[in-house]
């Protein structure tokens, strides 16, 4: 993994209240406001993408380790769709 060095992010416009949180949990910790808010993305990041997927979810609780047997994956298409002209307006 390679990491840009000297990436900077700029965000303006943040509540005074959530500043001043920040800050507090940042020196709370022993941290500086911006490591502090570079470990929360990290953090953030780390649990969306061990997220699981809805399909995951229900074979865990309804797969066959649970003595459920699912149906085997299929696939379903758009069927086109044909209008019969029976000479009707």
């Amino acid at each position: 993994m390679r990491l840009a060095m000297g990436s900077v992010i700029t965000v303006r416009d943040i509540d005074p209240g959530d500043k001043a949180w920040l800050r507090q949990e940042a020196r709370h910790v022993g941290l500086s406001m911006e490591e502090y808010v570079r470990r929360l993305i990290h953090d953030k990041r780390e649990k969306t993408e061990q997220r699981l997927k809805p399909s995951e979810v229900f074979r865990r609780h309804f797969g066959p380790e649970r003595g459920v047997e699912l149906p085997p994956r299929r696939r379903y298409r758009n069927k086109p769709v044909s209008f019969a002209d029976d000479g009707e307006a």
